[in-house]
């Protein structure tokens, strides 16, 4: 049993308190008494609505299931239903036009387009690598991935591949930052005279392109130039290895990559308990704070990584010029759900996690609002939260209650708590302008999230019949409607120079030219931010940015008017699984427990919330709880229907259970699953298949936190 404390009635676990009043506390502005009455209060008035909130998903949920199983021998009625859904208060009216009218937001979330990192707050260095990644190497992320058709060499710095890294880097300059009447490959020296930059004594097509420089201006160790809103530096070192061998010293191209950066409380960690929420709670105070380390081993040495200063330039005017260099960060609390026993309500009950969250990581965040000068995360004086998993209107309304209330008891002016709204479960998708209105305030960004939002699909209409197979299922008109609604109403609302809107992860970290060739749609949708899975993806990503002007985008797509309405979202992506062989079935199953064994085992072994993971077929992907939740609904409702019996699943989680443990028999940590099949991992993952149609909502949560508290009380 936890050790606990008595604060103004809350049963608080006494490392989480210990934490909050030696560290998180001090220096924050805020009172200690004044911190735990607020908080008792909060949770007081506000646990209660959470769980009718709840009730009401369930409510609404069994109304759906019902009316399915009455029609599910009949052609499907898209009229009665969406009738039906009206009446029951799932799909509400739609109210008249609006602009939102957040205030004082960070350009780097309102008005310049960038790719985005999400990074598990739980691992210090990842936390600090995603905030650096707001710069990075060209020459670097060309070379080191397959970006320009082929894998990288082993063993030492291959010339021949590093000339046709230059190239390339030459071409994108050409391409950017055209010369009058020259190309980047042929020049020999660039300077800087009379406030204008000269390469080979000739201007750039573009002049108002260069913004800055370091060094002497008649031979700069550096060059800043500026293109959609992002800058690309020009490094010159003729000591360098490569710039020493460069007819115009040019030993870099750094481009800035990523603008923001969420840290995940939710999604990518592990967290079930007091211990895990003072890790992740801990590095957002270091990020906060700005003495954020992290110590690893590299090349035989211990380095150690902290947060990049800003960096520093000559205008062209002569004045200084200061570009942050580091990413604007996000905090991405829990959703609506889940309580956590970190602090226990008067009643000897968990409080709701969200309220936790909420409270401590604003709180965490004043020691970034108190600072006045140097190295800050937001010179607006705004804290970014992202709320994920919310159901309609109401949810969002009760976000923005959570964090007046938080404001209130904080001592912070109303609206400082921008709020990210994730398009990623259907009730919000259907009613997403009612969202947006609910927090018209606060909101600073809005996505999609296509696996969550396809575990919802699959959960909402579970009793409709069998689903697609998964490759399918995105190949359905539904999804191109979700995915165009989210912008245009995004633009409609005006979130377009106040806001992101943003587009979800490409999840093969090591398939770098794939994600240059495909990526690239969705700044073309214009997504002024979509989500890449390591900083050297947000590099390459970046390209895409220079090559098309998102804010043009949105322009015209504004003009033009909304392309998807309620009515093919609504269309739900079923098939008439008779023409599927016994062979495909099999597959199909096999692929899904592959991919849930794969992520659970480490979730639940070793804690680790979000990772590359091999696929079926031995290529890594990113999973996380959006993916195992997609796989074991999918499995889950080709159970229910009889595509497949239990018996046959349980065969494929036991046979998928040995391909896993091949595939991590490197890892000295691991614990096999086979042969006994005994293991508390793999009876997760097979609860999350067999228990998967009573899941609320779907989610993979409770049962992943059930068992990974079980899995830490073993050792």
């Amino acid at each position: 049993m936890a050790e606990r404390v008595i604060r103004n009635g809350l049963q608080v676990d006494a490392g989480l308190a210990a934490f909050l009043e030696a560290q998180a506390l001090p220096g924050s502005g805020v009172e200690p008494a004044d911190f735990w009455a607020g908080f008792a209060g909060l949770v007081a008035d506000l646990g209660p609505k959470n769980r009718t909130l709840l009730a009401k998903r369930e409510a609404l949920q069994s109304q759906i299931d019902d009316w399915h199983r009455v029609h599910r021998s009949k052609p499907h009625d898209h009229s009665a239903y969406r009738t039906f859904l009206e009446e029951i208060g799932y799909l509400l009216p739609e109210g008249g036009d609006f602009q939102i009218d957040t205030a004082n937001v960070d350009p780097e979330i309102a008005t310049i387009p960038g790719p985005q990192l999400v990074v598990p707050i739980t691992n210090a260095r990842y936390a600090l690598n995603a905030a650096n990644a707001r710069w990075g190497s060209l020459y670097d992320c060309l070379y080191g991935t397959d970006a320009m058709g082929s894998a990288p060499p082993a063993g030492g710095y291959e010339r021949g591949r590093g000339a046709r890294v230059v190239a390339r880097a030459r071409v994108f300059l050409d391409d950017t930052f055209p010369i009058a009447g020259a190309s980047h490959a042929d020049v020999r020296r660039y300077v800087v005279k009379e406030g204008a930059l000269l390469v080979d004594d000739l201007p750039l097509v573009d002049p108002a392109k260069f913004v800055g420089y370091r060094g002497n201006p008649k031979a700069p160790d550096s060059v800043l130039l500026r293109n959609n809103g992002l800058h690309v530096e020009l490094v010159f070192d003729r000591a360098h290895p490569i710039g020493g061998r460069d007819q115009a010293l040019l030993a870099d191209v750094v481009l800035e990559s990523a603008m923001s950066a969420i840290m995940d409380c939710e999604d990518s960690v592990a967290c079930v308990d007091a211990e895990d929420k003072v890790q992740a709670y801990g590095n957002w105070l270091g990020l906060m704070r700005g003495d954020l380390t992290a110590r690893l081993e590299k090349s035989g040495r211990v380095v150690e990584r902290r947060l990049n200063a800003d960096r520093s330039f000559t205008a062209p005017d002569g004045s200084p010029l200061i570009i942050k260099g580091r990413a604007l960060l996000w905090i991405r609390n829990v959703g609506h759900l889940m309580t956590n026993p970190a602090i226990l309500d008067p009643h000897g009950a968990e409080i709701g996690e969200g309220l936790m969250d909420a409270m401590v990581t604003v709180l965490i965040a004043r020691h970034d609002l108190k600072k006045t000068e140097g190295a800050r995360n937001s010179v607006q004086g705004s804290v970014y939260v992202v709320k994920p998993k919310m159901h309609g209107p109401e949810e969002v309304a009760f976000a923005d209650e959570i964090f007046t209330r938080v404001e209130e008891i904080l001592g912070l002016p109303r609206h400082t708590v921008k709020l990210g709204v994730m398009d990623e479960e259907r009730r919000t998708t259907v009613n997403l302008k009612e969202c947006i209105r609910a927090a018209r305030h606060r909101v600073a960004f809005i996505n999609t999230g296509f696996l969550d939002r396809t575990g919802d699909e699959i959960h909402t209409s579970m009793e409709a019949g069998p689903f697609s197979r998964k490759d399918f299922i995105k190949r359905k008109s539904w999804i191109g409607a979700y995915e165009n609604q989210n912008v245009d109403i995004g633009l409609e609302c005006g979130l377009s120079g106040r806001a992101q809107i943003g587009k979800g992860m490409w999840a093969m970290p090591d398939l770098m030219a794939a994600m240059l060739e495909q990526k690239i749609e969705h700044p073309k949708a214009g997504a002024n931010c979509a989500w890449v899975p390591s900083p050297t993806a947000a590099t390459l990503h970046a390209l895409h940015y220079h090559k098309i002007d998102v804010m043009a985008v949105q322009r015209r797509l504004k003009a033009g008017g909304r392309r998807a309405y309620v009515e093919a979202i609504l269309d739900i992506p079923l098939a008439s699984y008779r023409h599927w062989s016994e062979a495909q079935i099999i597959r199909e199953v096999e692929n899904n427990a592959q991919g849930i064994l794969g992520y659970v085992v480490r979730w639940i072994d070793q804690g680790v919330g979000c990772s590359k993971v091999p696929d079926i077929h031995d290529v890594g992907l990113m999973e996380d709880r959006a993916t195992c939740r997609i796989s074991a609904q999918h499995i889950a409702n080709w159970l229910h229907h009889g595509v497949i019996g239990a018996d046959a699943v349980m065969e494929a989680m036991q046979k998928m259970a040995a391909v896993v443990d091949r595939q991590n028999a490197g890892d000295p940590l691991y614990r096999p699953m086979a042969p006994d099949y005994q293991g508390i991992a793999f009876q997760a993952a097979c609860d999350l298949v067999f228990k998967g149609r009573e899941q609320p909502s779907g989610y993979t949560e409770p049962l992943l936190h059930h068992y990974r508290l079980l899995a830490k009380a073993a050792g």
